[in-house]
């Protein structure tokens, strides 16, 4: 059964670290990556990743374009013995297939915990048990969604996908975060940039 991991986010892995040979560096922590048409990885296809941290030591991100098969909150709540109250049973999205068992929640930055990072108009994003009490409680955010993984980079890594057709940092949207059913997320995002993505479409990357 997968398990929320309330043990912070803070701290993400070595793994992740990116920035050491950019040589014009232009950090995207509150963008949305939105994967290319062709680039080449069948897991991030279409994908949309609210990117949290980017800086000279590392990257990640959490998915937000796709949900996670016959898993919902309230299931998540009965693993963590957390009583739903008034929490929805909604769907809980696939962030990433690095520490697929991890949970994020992504909210509105009405609501912080100690391990609360908030990033722009990507609002917040925490770990803990605490906000999941707060939702089922009727006290947690305005808004809220729920991932379980992320995504992350090694050095450079990011940088070079980007210049290889692997990824499009639009701006960070709150309305298309919160707004939005997961799956309308990644053609959302390239519209609200004035981009049709069928154009995008016929173009091929680079492994």
């Amino acid at each position: 059964m997968v398990l929320y991991r309330p043990d912070g986010l803070l701290s993400p892995p070595a793994s992740a670290g990116i920035g050491s040979e950019m040589t014009d560096a232009q950090y995207l922590a509150g963008r949305l990556l939105l994967a290319m048409p062709g680039m080449g990885d069948p897991r991030f296809a279409r994908a949309a990743i609210a990117l949290y941290m980017h800086d000279e030591n590392g990257a990640f991100g959490v998915g937000i374009g796709h949900l996670r098969s016959g898993v919902t909150l309230h299931g998540l709540l009965a693993e963590l013995d957390i009583e739903p109250g008034v929490a929805p049973d909604c769907p809980i999205h696939h962030g990433g297939p690095v520490e697929p068992g991890r949970g994020f929640v992504l909210h509105s930055p009405d609501w912080g915990g100690d391990d609360t990072l908030r990033v722009g108009p990507l609002g917040g994003l925490s770990a803990s048990l605490d906000i999941l009490r707060a939702i089922a409680a009727g006290q947690g955010p305005d808004k809220w969604l729920i991932a379980l993984g992320y995504a992350g980079w090694g050095p450079g890594q990011l940088d070079m996908e980007m210049r290889h057709h692997g990824w499009y940092a639009a701006a960070g949207r709150s309305d298309i975060l919160f707004e939005r059913p997961a799956e309308t997320r990644w053609t959302a995002a390239w519209r609200a940039e004035g981009i049709d993505p069928s154009l995008l479409a016929s173009e091929t990357g680079r492994a």
